[in-house]
């Protein structure tokens, strides 16, 4: 099923959060609007936003109140990647330069900076003071878990825990403030609130497995970014962690490649070694379920056209490239 269909119940207010997006561009210094309208162009499902709007939909649901929330997750998530494309020196996202690509390190951690300060201003629109509290905090999180993966980089001793961890502080949490801001801004029960939350949460784990998976079996024109991103920059995600396990040799080419801390040689036979074996089907019996969790959490809504494009977004995040 395409996206489009999936988040047709709040389509037209899809479009609407994605028309006030641009106005962020109308700013008096003319080279910062370019910097943001790059920024902004670059592609991306929306994801957060439609999760954030959905997470209302089954309560109190008012668009006014929901816009600045729905923006302020997609801009937190484009201020993310800036950062983690300068930190990771990548020079394509979405199949285009990055901003630090072409603007150079200086200018992309500055106009991430302008974009967490433009979220702040979006969040503190909602005059709620318990989602105003969820923005520090989700920041914290996925700082934190940028720090963990930068701490862990070529080194072969991770365990499996501290792996789920780390995508649950980098992606999942962002899942997480969207469904439960959307809930709480939606005035949902307090039983609500947790299950959309832990439905954000579960979802966000299993798309960063699948995200995982397609660095080793997808295209670089699918992802807009070279293949084996990850193993070039010594991050072990679950694919690579599994070949460990199942060929633990000294020969083993993700060994070979942390020990040496590089080898593009090294990257190619790891992809070739993964896609000619069982670990790509048991990523994808992981992410499933995790997939699994976070749909078993929405049993409690009623049965309406929401609670199937909730289920329907799931199912699309795990079939992607399966």
């Amino acid at each position: 099923m395409e996206l489009s269909e999936i988040y047709k119940p709040v389509q037209e207010d899809l479009a609407a959060v994605q028309a006030e997006l641009k106005t962020i561009c109308q700013v008096e210094n003319p080279y910062l609007g370019e910097l943001l309208e790059y920024s902004l162009i670059g592609g991306g499902k929306k994801i957060r936003p439609i999760l954030a709007l959905l997470s209302a939909k089954s309560y109190n649901y008012n668009l006014d109140i929901l816009m600045p929330i729905a923006m302020a997750v997609e801009l937190m998530h484009l201020a993310t990647l800036m950062h983690d494309d300068t930190i990771d020196n990548s020079a394509m996202r979405w199949g285009r330069p990055t901003v630090n690509k072409l603007w150079g390190t200086e200018q992309a951690v500055l106009l991430g900076d302008y974009l967490f300060a433009q979220t702040g201003e979006l969040v503190a629109r909602t005059n709620n003071l318990r989602v105003i509290k969820l923005l520090p905090l989700t920041l914290m999180i996925i700082t934190s878990g940028e720090i963990a993966q930068s701490q862990s980089a070529f080194k072969l001793k991770q365990a499996r825990k501290n792996y789920l961890h780390r995508i649950a502080s980098k992606t999942a949490a962002l899942f997480v403030m969207a469904t439960e801001s959307g809930a709480i801004l939606g005035e949902a029960p307090e039983e609500g609130i947790e299950m959309m939350r832990e439905y954000g949460h579960n979802l966000g784990i299993a798309f960063q497995i699948v995200d995982d998976i397609l660095d080793f079996i997808g295209t670089e024109e699918e992802m807009g970014k070279p293949v084996g991103s990850d193993l070039s920059q010594g991050t072990l995600t679950l694919p690579a962690m599994l070949l460990l396990e199942h060929y633990p040799g000294e020969d083993n080419p993700v060994r070979q490649l942390f020990h040496a801390r590089g080898g593009q040689k090294y990257i190619s036979q790891a992809i070739e070694q993964v896609r000619n074996s069982p670990i790509i089907e048991e990523c994808f019996e992981i992410a499933t379920d995790y997939r699994n969790r976070a749909c078993k959490r929405l049993e409690q809504l009623p049965d309406t056209e929401t609670r199937r494009s909730l289920h329907e977004l799931a199912d699309f995040i795990i079939n992607r490239r399966r």
